[in-house]
């Protein structure tokens, strides 16, 4: 089977727009084919597609797309990114942006800190006092 999946994302409207918001917050992002009922973009190597379906379905958190940053700055420029003009901050990692696509801004080493049962506690008491993550805070906590 060599069917290609991708996710759609159907918009108000506004595919090309939050294509347009998109490839300024992700550096390796490209518009592949656009037309006035869809954009056809790629992000890393994923394609995505975004479907201007009108006002019917909107974005909820059932799903959402997670970004693993290895820097603090890199955790600093998507999450500040992704909740500008509109966007909106949850906790432990989660935020909307203008469009209400929900997005996961979590650190690589999040999975090794909380591989040690003697540590993941601490780590997840850090993390759910949070709205962004903070990659020292989370080293600290594991540490005691």
């Amino acid at each position: 089977m060599n069917n290609l999946i991708y996710p759609c994302l159907w918009f108000n409207h506004e595919a090309k727009a939050a294509a347009t918001f998109y490839s300024a917050i992700f550096p390796n992002f490209k518009i592949l084919d656009e037309n006035e009922l869809v954009v056809v973009w790629e992000l890393n190597g994923t394609r995505f597609m975004g479907l201007n379906g009108g006002p019917q379905f909107k974005f909820s958190e059932a799903v959402s797309f997670v970004i693993e940053c290895a820097t603090q700055e890199e955790i600093d420029h998507y999450w500040d990114k992704l909740t500008a003009d509109g966007g909106s901050e949850s906790m432990c990692g989660w935020c909307k942006d203008k469009y209400g696509v929900s997005w996961q801004v979590v650190p690589q080493v999040l999975g090794t800190l909380m591989s040690d049962p003697n540590k993941r506690d601490r780590v997840v008491a850090a993390f759910m006092q949070m709205k962004k993550f903070d990659i020292q805070t989370l080293i600290q906590a594991a540490n005691g």
